[in-house]
């Protein structure tokens, strides 16, 4: 690579990880990439058997499938600590060590970016890379509303977007994290301390050349929705007058395979019509082809779940979780806004009339579906 300066000839190295529940949200992160990165690679740490076997035989163009053994084989201390961590928890353990594989399996690669598997792109993400310029991290604040100040326990900065160079300062920063990680990484929040997110608040003044990127459209979420105003133009949808790269999913619960639930009354986040339908239904119509696409491979229930929201499993809930959720759902719908935190797969209200009617075309058969996967990447 280069440079990184956001230039069209610029391959852009991107890394993440997912198991077979979040196989949908994973593909729908990488058609997103497809449409609007002009050149990337994207390095994908596949969590189970089954998310290896299925992009394997997909051999989608820019994504490199990474089996977990292949990582904990060339990271033995990561595999010593898993019978210690649950297995969200080893989820996050593994997040600094992914993009530390990448650079030592590829050292052609200068700047490698992690990104979260629920990510979902709406614009070229040159704009970011051009103000890192030649920093050697990158890490973007989750800009917290005032009202949600104390969440700021979890981390001043989010995971979902990280980025390290190739030199001294990026190399000694992911080491440095990826050591942490394996020293305490669990899902609850201490003094200090919270899963792999915590550790970069004091990034900025541990460690030299590290970019903290201002872009308003660069991880927006559920957590920071609630600070702009969302607009259509020309290019796409806007975000504090400039244009929205990148939504970060979080909470985006899968309730059942035709119906998804945004959770944004957690925020306390009224959604407008364009978040509604320019950001939400796209992903949630992404997502829900994606899953019948996987369908010749997993059952439609396989997605109902997450790896933070298990509960949306209806097989085995948390039951007071639950019944906090109901509690709040039903709230909302007393008020009559309970259209506005769930979305339909084939949404049928005036603001979002596309419906998913490429269903129909998708070829039944395994062979025919890694076909159609390789056609639609290239077209």
């Amino acid at each position: 690579m280069s440079s990184e300066s956001g230039s069209m000839d610029v391959t852009y190295s991107f890394c993440t990880y997912l198991d077979r529940h979040y196989l949908p949200r994973g593909l729908a992160l990488v058609r997103s990439l497809q449409r609007h990165c002009p050149d990337f690679r994207l390095w994908l740490l596949c969590l189970d058997a089954d998310c290896f076997s299925i992009l394997s035989q997909l051999q989608l163009p820019n994504v490199r499938p990474i089996a977990l053994e292949a990582l904990e084989t060339a990271d033995p201390d990561l595999a010593a600590v898993k019978p210690a961590r649950s297995r969200v928890e080893y989820y996050f353990t593994c997040t600094p060590a992914l993009p530390l594989y990448v650079l030592k399996q590829h050292p052609e690669i200068e700047l490698v970016t992690y990104l979260d598997a629920d990510l979902f792109f709406y614009a070229d993400p040159a704009p970011l890379f051009a103000e890192l310029g030649q920093r050697s991290v990158g890490i973007i604040e989750h800009r917290y509303p005032p009202r949600l100040e104390a969440m700021r326990r979890c981390g001043i900065y989010n995971v979902g977007w990280v980025s390290f160079r190739r030199d001294e300062a990026g190399l000694a920063c992911l080491h440095w994290w990826r050591e942490r990680c394996l020293e305490w990484c669990f899902d609850r929040c201490e003094p200090g301390r919270y899963a792999d997110q915590k550790y970069l608040d004091d990034w900025p003044e541990r460690f030299a050349n590290v970019a903290v990127l201002q872009h308003p459209g660069a991880n927006v979420g559920p957590w920071n929705a609630g600070n702009y105003r969302f607009s259509r133009g020309r290019q796409g949808v806007y975000v504090a007058g400039q244009p929205l790269l990148f939504y970060h999913f979080h909470a985006l619960k899968q309730m059942r395979p035709w119906l998804f639930h945004a959770d944004l009354t957690a925020y306390g986040v009224q959604p407008s019509g364009v978040l509604r339908a320019d950001v939400y239904y796209p992903y949630i119509r992404a997502v829900a082809e994606e899953a019948r696409r996987l369908s010749a491979w997993l059952p439609a229930e396989t997605f109902c779940r997450t790896l933070r929201f298990p509960e949306a499993q209806h097989s085995g809930p948390n039951w007071l979780h639950r019944l906090t959720a109901l509690a709040r759902d039903a709230s909302w719908l007393l008020r009559r806004k309970i259209r506005t935190q769930y979305f339909w797969a084939c949404p049928v209200n005036r603001a979002a009339p596309v419906k998913l009617t490429a269903f129909s075309a998708i070829p039944r058969k395994k062979s025919e579906l890694a076909a159609s996967y390789q056609l639609s990447a290239i077209s």
